[in-house]
């Protein structure tokens, strides 16, 4: 018998078309800002993966893309403290305007290390992208996050890229996991 991965949300924090909108708005204003840039969208893989795909469509401007991998959570609910890099960039960064796309900003170390390791590529500028913000008491690394989609609270969440335990990624819309899923493995 089938499951229905939406029966694990306790509730849905935003639907398909809050998403949609979100990320149109986003697409116009990165491509205002960069119109007469050499964009790059570099990828924090596999969480940011379903932001990038409809992100890079809201874009109409020429522009390149490339991905990164990295993990801090494992198969936890929250982060490790550490992160794993586990895949560099292809492209030659050089002069380039690279723009990293995340899909949450929490704690802020992923974000923190793969800026810094881009930054190794001697890119023109770096800016930061997270189709999250979560609300959060003390990050480990503040960072200014020039482009995001939504501010959401500090609670564990799932879909639209986002896992927990590399399932619930393809959920269309982003939602709050019960706790009784997580606390049972």
């Amino acid at each position: 018998m089938a499951h229905d991965l939406m029966d694990d949300l306790e509730e849905v924090l935003l639907d398909e078309r809050a998403i949609a909108t979100r990320v149109a708005e986003m697409g116009a204003q990165i491509s205002a800002d960069y119109y007469d840039k050499d964009l790059v969208l570099i990828g924090i893989l596999r969480g940011a993966v379903v932001f990038l795909s409809d992100l890079t469509r809201a874009i109409p401007i020429p522009h390149s893309l490339d991905m990164m991998g990295a993990s801090s959570y494992g198969k936890s609910t929250v982060s490790q403290g550490f992160v794993r890099i586990t895949n560099d960039v292809s492209m030659d960064l050089e002069n380039k305007d690279v723009l990293v796309i995340e899909d949450i900003y929490d704690s802020g170390r992923t974000l923190a290390v793969v800026r810094d390791m881009v930054q190794a590529h001697k890119p023109r500028s770096i800016e930061l992208c997270a189709f999250l913000w979560k609300e959060v008491g003390n990050r480990a690394a503040n960072l200014d996050v020039k482009y995001h989609g939504f501010r959401i609270p500090d609670k564990f969440v799932v879909g639209y890229g986002l896992d927990y335990s590399e399932h619930y990624r393809n959920l269309p819309v982003v939602g709050v996991l019960k706790p009784e899923v997580y606390m049972n493995r």
